[in-house]
């Protein structure tokens, strides 16, 4: 056996189990369950566990591997047919391959503070990084070119327990990589893969991991190396780490650590995806690469490689960025400025919205914004939001032009359907029908009968009330309490009942107890004589979160009222296990955010495939989705601050429950189904289970950004970045003569139900090819905006530089609605994200 394969495991196989090593340490498993009775048959109990082969092939004794050897021929023919099945997985053509040619795109790298795969692998918080998860799976299952970069924590995010007075109490267990499914990185002489940050007065050493996730691998830094310093070897120690200097310190790890590791390693990476700003030193370094590699300015470099740089930004609130005070940045950047041949000063302008502000904190964001060529949100609503919030950045520009695009966020189907669900949509779909083109699977599933949908229903259901109550009563057995309590907690929950999931971080903005605003009412629905309902309440809030913590006590002293505790349970310690299960079996899911604040929200998403529906406020994702043919909506697609709002939209969801939701789903035909509550659900999962797949979103990230970006890439980078060089001087020449364009007296004629305009502009010593003389409209009243190059007619007499300008435009709007303006222009540019000038007509001129 390579041992480069298997770091920790000082043990020999036989040869004829060796191969299950690959299998164990192929993240695929937590997607793909056909080696679930493999693993189970290996050692029931650690299977149900940890769902970590990894650590059962560390703890697995000689003797069980024997009696499998000689006992079980079954046990060795589902591993040869698994490990065949896998090798077809891995070179078998994807998505990918048939829409793109060789060479269309090379490795994108996506960069992320946090990875969610499964529980094996604690590297996560919530949902940013279950987004990056489902986003690698996704890639994998697509044949996409991706890999991933991240860290890997000693300490992961905390685990909850619910103390015997209905508080959270935090634990934090120890990440240990010889439990993890993962291995070094090894660099050509067969050692360890090191990669050196440099730190005020010192060098860090950062070890390099990988985990293979089917087709796609995620590399991970840590620096607990021996030979750096004990405070060092705790940089990358606990996820989102609240001291300042320690979090500027992992953010330097991933970006200019995760840059080194790709040009290390030799990958043949053109575009890097920035999930959210944590990662946008990497902007800094990739430049300072590109620098090395021709000899280049910085400016130049910059211009060269943003074109393969991509923000994805998930944050509804300007306060939700990183940002760092000025005094850190200039003392760990001091000598790294020195390198890009720039000041300190130059290096904190790129961010900050006012560089000549010297107080002003340094924001990851403006970062990664000016280091990317594109910008998106992750819902139609962030993208509104996301203007909002950058709009500074672009003054004197319409907030509808602020450059940011918006690709809403889906869910990696496979990760989250239940066995029925996949063998329901694999029946109507085909083998494999999440990894290609989607566009059959809404018709089919219109298909199914109502009761082979009911029957979906009840199974998923059943299985949750079963994983409930045994998760319960363990819950209930780990706080000291008696038989009693336990047999009763085994009791919870009625496999027939209508079963509300509710899941979230537990901090203020989620308002995760507006459904507790008035609980005598709660639990009049809960306990109806005809139309009762339960409730399967989990999340967690922050450690530091006051307030996030007495909202989890509230919920849980709620579940514990007698008359209430068969049908509401808090689960404790919400994980991605308890998320899968939950999302799986509920039939009814809310979500109750203060608009805008849910950027997108995929929780919701989840149910979709198993035939859940949604009542949730109208924001994020499902403000796009929502009709009252799929589901539930609070709320009326306004902002509201005002604490009475809160009253308003909880009495809104005990309307939807007691008038329209527990009557749908009672009222049932003479076979014993709900026909209105099925027609529901069949327009759910054919409508939006497959919109908000990962598989769209990955399509619309691959054909929306990421091939046009390849193209623009290499095209700046060609012959060591002399567009990138062009580009350059074409803006510095708009920054020097900028000041002295101005317009002469323009003139509007109505001629043939057409608007005639006609002005005057003088350059001064600026080039006229490099701007657009342009008219412009406002959307309003209904109408879209008006955007319109005018065109340049004759020279203008005594002027050195000056020219007329005319267009025409219908006259469906008044004169006065139109305006001229000068903005930069170039074909390899985008205007206004990486040139901001703009220049609008006023009658002083």
């Amino acid at each position: 056996m390579d041992n480069k394969l298997i770091p920790f495991m000082c043990r020999s196989f036989p040869e004829w189990f060796e191969p299950i090593v690959d299998l164990a340490l192929d993240l695929r498993w937590t997607w793909n369950h056909a080696s679930d009775e493999l693993w189970k048959e290996l050692d029931s109990e650690a299977w149900r566990w940890t769902e970590n082969p990894w650590w059962m092939l560390q703890t697995i004794s000689r003797e069980r591997i024997e009696q499998l050897a000689i006992n079980n021929k079954k046990f060795k023919d589902d591993m040869q047919r698994i490990i065949s099945t896998r090798q077809e997985y891995l070179t078998r053509p994807g998505w990918f391959q048939s829409r793109c040619a060789p060479g269309d795109m090379n490795t994108v790298a996506y960069f992320s503070m946090e990875f969610a795969l499964g529980e094996a692998l604690p590297l996560y918080a919530g949902g940013l990084g279950v987004l990056a998860g489902d986003y690698l799976k996704t890639a994998s299952d697509m044949g996409v070119p991706i890999i991933g970069i991240g860290l890997l924590y000693q300490e992961g995010y905390l685990r909850q327990i619910i103390n015997t007075e209905g508080w959270q109490i935090e634990a934090h267990p120890h990440n240990d990589p010889t439990n993890l499914p993962i291995r070094p990185v090894t660099d050509n002489s067969g050692g360890w893969l090191r990669i050196p940050i440099e730190l005020p007065g010192r060098k860090v050493t950062l070890r390099v991991w990988q985990v293979q996730v089917g087709r796609v691998m995620l590399y991970l830094l840590d620096s607990n190396d021996p030979s750096n310093n004990a405070a060092d070897r705790s940089i990358i120690y606990q996820l989102y780490d609240d001291r300042q200097e320690f979090r500027l310190m992992q953010e330097m790890a991933l970006g200019i650590g995760g840059w080194r590791v790709i040009k290390t390693l030799g990958l043949p990476v053109d575009i890097c995806h920035i999930n959210e700003g944590h990662n946008a030193f990497l902007v800094l370094e990739r430049a300072r690469s590109f620098m090395q590699e021709t000899g280049e300015t910085f400016a130049a470099a910059l211009w060269a490689t943003r074109a393969g740089n991509i923000f994805t930004t998930h944050t509804p609130v300007a306060a939700g960025f990183d940002t760092f005070p000025p005094h850190l940045i200039t003392q760990y950047f001091g000598d790294y400025a020195i390198s890009l041949g720039i000041t300190p000063e130059q290096l904190l302008a790129l961010g900050r919205h006012n560089p000549e502000n010297q107080q002003e904190s340094f924001n990851m964001a403006l970062l990664a914004m000016r280091g990317s060529i594109n910008i998106n949100g992750v819902s139609a609503i962030h993208e509104t939001v996301s203007r909002r919030i950058f709009v500074s950045e672009y003054p004197r520009w319409p907030e509808s032009e602020i450059p940011v695009k918006h690709i809403t966020n889906g869910v990696h189907v496979s990760s989250w359907d239940s066995e029925w669900s996949d063998a329901l949509w694999t029946e109507v779909g085909g083998k494999g029908c999440w990894q290609g083109n989607l566009e059959h699977l809404t018709p089919a599933i219109q298909d199914r009968s109502d009761m082979d949908l009911w029957q979906l229903r009840n199974d998923s259901r059943r299985s949750l009330v079963n994983y409930v109550r045994q998760r319960y009563a363990h819950q209930v057995q780990q706080r000291g309490a008696d038989a009693a309590a336990v047999a009763q907690a085994e009791r919870a929950l009625d496999p027939s009942i209508l079963t509300i999931g509710f899941a979230r971080r537990f901090t203020a903005y989620k308002r995760p107890n507006l459904l507790l605003h008035d609980p005598e009412r709660l639990a009049g629905i809960v306990n109806h004589p005809e139309h009762p309902v339960q409730i399967i309440a989990a999340g967690k809030a922050h450690g530091q979160d006051t307030e996030g913590k007495r909202l989890v006590h509230e919920f849980v002293m709620f579940c514990s009222r007698p008359e209430l505790r068969s049908r509401v349970v808090f689960i404790a310690d919400y994980d991605m296990a308890i998320a899968g299960q939950m999302v799986q079996g509920v039939d009814l899911w809310i979500n109750t955010p203060r608009r805008p604040w849910e950027a997108c929200g995929t929780s919701g998403m989840k149910v979709l495939v198993n035939g859940g529906l949604n009542l949730s406020e109208l924001d994020g994702w499902w403000a796009e989705a929502y009709s009252p043919d799929l589901g539930w909506a609070i709320g009326d697609g306004q902002e509201h601050s005002e604490p009475e709002w809160d009253a308003i939209e909880a009495t809104q969801i005990y309307d939807l429950l007691e008038s329209h939701i527990t009557h749908d789903f009672y009222d049932r035909d003479a076979h014993g189904v709900p026909a209105a509550w099925i027609k529901r659900i069949r327009a759910s999962m054919g409508k939006l289970a497959p919109m908000y797949s990962s598989n769209r979103m990955l399509r619309e990230y691959v054909e929306n950004m990421y091939l046009d970006m390849t193209f623009k890439y290499r095209k700046r980078i060609k012959d060591k970045g002399k567009l990138a060089v062009e580009l350059l001087a074409w803006q510095q020449a708009i920054e020097r003569y900028w000041l002295e364009i101005h317009f002469g007296s323009g003139h509007v004629l109505l001629k043939d139900s057409e608007w005639h305009f006609e002005v005057p502009v003088y350059f001064g010593g600026l080039n006229p090819d490099y701007v657009s003389v342009e008219i412009f409209a406002d959307a309003m009243e209904g109408m879209g905006d008006v955007k319109q190059a005018m065109t340049r007619g004759e020279k203008l007499y005594g002027s050195a530089n000056g020219f007329t300008y005319r267009t025409t435009q219908p006259a469906h709007r008044p004169a006065e609605h139109f305006s001229f303006r000068v903005i930069p222009s170039h074909p390899d540019v985008s205007v206004p994200l990486e040139e901001n000038h703009i220049l609008w007509y006023s009658q002083s001129h």
